[in-house]
């Protein structure tokens, strides 16, 4: 019966794990968007043209994920990283 009730409990969860807040970045330079998928502090980057989404990640604060981002897959026109999108002098400053 506790395997039943705990099945139940985890399923009614289910929705809450579905809704993590995106992360995401525009590159400036589409061509420098990887065509496989990337791995930056854990978290795993794919893109499409110019536009990448990850999924999971290390927690760590959004200014600090972009600088990462930007190393690795260079400039960003827009960065949002788990719903904290950053103000455009906080990318002007992660690109810099």
């Amino acid at each position: 019966m506790r395997v039943l009730l705990l099945a139940a409990a985890l399923l009614a969860a289910a929705p809450a794990f579905a809704q993590t807040p995106a992360t995401s970045a525009v590159l400036v330079d589409a061509a420098r968007a990887p065509a496989a998928r990337t791995i930056i502090d854990g978290a795993s980057w794919s893109c499409t043209g110019a536009t990448c989404t990850a999924t999971g990640g290390a927690n760590q604060p959004a200014t600090r994920a972009c600088r990462r981002v930007v190393a690795r897959l260079g400039a960003v026109s827009s960065f949002s990283y788990k719903g904290v999108a950053l103000s455009a002098e906080q990318i002007a400053a992660c690109n810099a």
